[in-house]
């Protein structure tokens, strides 16, 4: 079994599903949900988490949400929404309830990551057993921390690791915060940043000491993979089967670990 827990959607009819102004879009038939199921048909991916494209739509969930349900035997949707939103919270129920989506991803606020809002989300998350997907930068991991002190029975994801940068090494800050932050056993890693902080090509080797480290400190039982879907708008220098790749066979993990990181620990969190 292996999911894919990073896979953003995109529609060729922006009549139906409106794109916000000035959004980055793929060339056209790149990102539809036509494309992303032969990607996972050709590398063996059984499931999907269908990340809400903020690039592109900004708060507006419909085609996540409308995709997510009409595809409910193979794909599980993660809305975002605005936390300064006063009706973000109940937002997010109706998502859950009536659409097949399991996480919302919390951004930070031009005041910070914790603050009123994004409590109000993470304590609606954890009434509703809905994942938050912590979506930051590695200034704001220790507000990321307070939150997760307060929220001890909230599943957490921090999207990308905070984005590290492949030449700080196991020294770089996201990737020590990062690895400080596995104290929290409600925390999970997407480990999605193989390819994004590489300043390689295939098979992105300076990166692997990052995710290895953040392995040995997360567990794999804590660990997900994620494509980054689609890899030819969002990473370019990689395709799909590429990136899994890094996972199945450059990184050198036992089986015990793939299962986990390829599969097993996303099937818990989202389905």
């Amino acid at each position: 079994m292996i999911v894919d827990t990073h896979a953003h959607i995109y529609h060729g009819d922006e009549t139906q599903y409106p794109m916000k102004e000035d959004p980055f879009r793929p060339s056209p038939g790149i990102g539809t949900i036509e494309h992303l199921r032969r990607e996972t048909q050709a590398n063996g991916v059984e499931r999907v988490v269908l990340i809400q494209t903020g690039s592109a739509r900004g708060w507006d969930n419909r085609l996540l949400a409308d995709t997510a349900r009409a595809h409910a035997d193979w794909t599980v949707g993660v809305c975002t929404l605005d936390p300064a939103g006063d009706d973000s919270p109940d937002e997010l129920e109706r998502l859950v309830t009536g659409y097949n989506v399991k996480g919302v991803r919390v951004e930070a606020a031009p005041t910070g990551y914790d603050q009123p809002g994004a409590e109000r989300l993470w304590h609606r998350a954890g009434e509703i057993g809905a994942v938050i997907c912590a979506h930051l930068r590695q200034e704001q991991l220790g507000e990321l921390a307070a939150l997760l002190e307060r929220f001890p029975h909230v599943p957490v994801v921090l999207d990308h690791c905070a984005y590290p940068v492949a030449a700080g090494g196991i020294e770089d800050a996201a990737v020590r915060q990062a690895a400080a932050l596995a104290r929290f056993g409600q925390l999970h890693a997407k480990l999605t940043f193989a390819v994004t902080s590489s300043q390689q090509e295939y098979p992105f080797a300076d990166t692997h000491p990052q995710l290895r480290h953040l392995l040995a400190a997360f567990g794999p039982q804590r660990c997900i993979w994620g494509s980054d879907f689609p890899c030819e708008h969002w990473l370019e220098k990689s395709t799909y089967a590429q990136h899994l790749a890094v996972f199945t066979e450059e990184l050198g993990l036992n089986a015990a670990e793939r299962e986990q990181v390829l599969g097993e620990t996303a099937m818990r969190l989202f389905f």
